[in-house]
């Protein structure tokens, strides 16, 4: 059942049963207050019968037996008015006035005579002005249940037509989603919802046009690292193939050149799937790391050691500048040895001949934290990153040359690990630009225990 007509079921049901409870308690609470109006006009004159029949009773050891002979002519002619006595099986005791026992009983003011809180008779009354009000008694309380049903019909057709109506319209916005979550699941990624409304159900919407358009990001990112390692794996594989097949077809050993060669490509092919690897592991937090407390000013000390030489090359400067007393850090060395190696070996890279790079080192603080991050910044005054590739930087596979050349880089998977090894460590990993001024990379990494070292 559509929930349009679960809802609509919904509101009708509660619209009939409230219209039904309202008439019925409006019919019962006008009938009462009739019927009480009634019997309070003639009070006193049913008070002056009952008390001679209750003194009569009492008096006869609780029997009507003789009571015919109370005699109530002059007062029923005093009062022109009629009355009826009914003992409590139904039988007629005493009678007085000029109407038939119908009329008394159907216009006339019921009341029971009781004893000790007993009913021992029921006495009806009668009189001209009774009987008046009585039929307004009657025929008020069958006006008002009239006019209450005429006006809960229509109050319901209304309602049924209004509750329709919403129902309608509040599962319209589902009604537009359902067929873009079934195209979705035909495989049409990044397929978009219209949001046509600001509350719940403009929310789910949004919601879902996100979740399309992350399903549609990952399908990309998923055809471009098949794409990206069919081609990181092509050349290597082309370059060991074509040297065998020479080989072969020469019918010649391999000199001492040759073999080298295919070493370095195999040694390639085997770093690729290693990292591939080390990064699969990394994004499903599987990666084995044996954590332990690390002072960083230390680590990093020993990978500018062993730098140096490489930087010297190119008259580079290093400078390590940071606090007098930094926290340690729980962290596996050998992973953030790599994870800072890689940055500074890129900014040696990209760095020009007489340059310098500026690796910082600090503690943050974190507002409700009593721990906070120790900051690792890497600066290099290089010709800096296009705005356009920074949201990209740490993607696999990603170069901001677009002709793929290695001359300027390697195989794009070394950022895509520091992240992923800075994000099993709990951490984040962050780049800052100026394109002719260089590049910063940002390390942030939760710092766990109280205990310095100085650097």
């Amino acid at each position: 059942m559509k929930v349009s007509r679960k809802l609509f079921l919904a509101m009708a049901s509660f619209i009939v049963a409230m219209s039904a409870v309202f008439v019925l308690v409006t019919h019962l609470v006008v009938q009462k207050s009739t019927e009480a109006a009634v019997a309070a006009t003639r009070g006193e004159e049913i008070e002056s019968l009952a008390e001679p029949l209750v003194r009569y009773y009492q008096n006869h050891g609780h029997s009507w037996e003789g009571v015919r002979q109370l005699d109530f002519n002059e007062w029923s002619q005093a009062h022109k008015a009629s009355f009826l006595v009914l003992s409590t099986d139904n039988n007629v005791l005493l009678r007085g006035g000029d109407e038939t026992d119908p009329l008394i009983k159907r216009l006339g003011i019921t009341k029971p005579v009781r004893l000790n809180g007993q009913t021992i008779a029921v006495l009806y009354y009668y009189d001209p002005q009774v009987a008046y009000l009585s039929k307004m008694r009657i025929g008020i309380p069958i006006s008002v249940l009239f006019l209450l049903t005429v006006s809960a019909i229509l109050f319901i057709i209304i309602s049924l037509a209004v509750a329709y109506w919403l129902s309608r319209r509040l599962t319209a916005p589902l009604n537009q989603l359902i067929p873009a979550i079934d195209r979705l699941g035909r495989g049409e990624f990044g397929i978009q919802a219209p949001v046509t409304t600001k509350d719940e159900y403009g929310k789910v919407a949004q919601a879902f046009n996100d979740m399309s358009r992350m399903i549609q990001n990952a399908e990309d990112v998923r055809r471009s690292l098949v794409a990206d390692v069919a081609h990181e794996l092509r050349t290597p594989i082309t370059i060991i193939r074509g040297k065998l097949d020479l080989a072969q077809q020469s019918g010649q050993p391999m000199d001492q050149e040759s073999l080298l060669s295919l070493q370095d490509e195999l040694i390639r092919l085997t770093r690729l799937v290693d990292d591939l690897h080390l990064l699969s592991l990394a994004e499903a937090r599987k990666l084995p790391m044996e954590r332990k407390v690390t002072s960083l000013p230390t680590l990093l000390n020993r990978i500018i050691d062993h730098v140096t030489p490489d930087a010297d090359q190119k008259s580079i400067r290093i400078f390590l500048t940071g606090e007098s007393d930094v926290p340690a850090v729980d962290v596996d060395p050998n992973r953030i040895t790599q994870v800072l190696l890689n940055l500074i070996v890129n900014a040696i890279h990209y760095t020009p001949q007489g340059g310098s790079i500026t690796i910082g080192i600090g503690q943050e603080t974190i507002e409700g934290s009593t721990s906070g991050n120790l900051r690792i910044t890497v600066t290099d005054t290089g010709p800096g990153i296009q705005p356009e590739h920074l949201p990209h930087l740490f993607d696999r596979f990603y170069r901001t040359d677009e002709a793929r050349a290695r001359i300027s880089g390697g195989m794009g998977l070394g950022l895509a690990i520091a992240k992923g090894f800075v994000t099993a460590h709990e951490g984040t990993i962050d780049v800052e630009s100026i394109p002719g001024k260089g590049t910063t990379f940002i390390v942030r990494l939760p710092i766990t225990r109280e205990r310095y070292y100085k650097p």
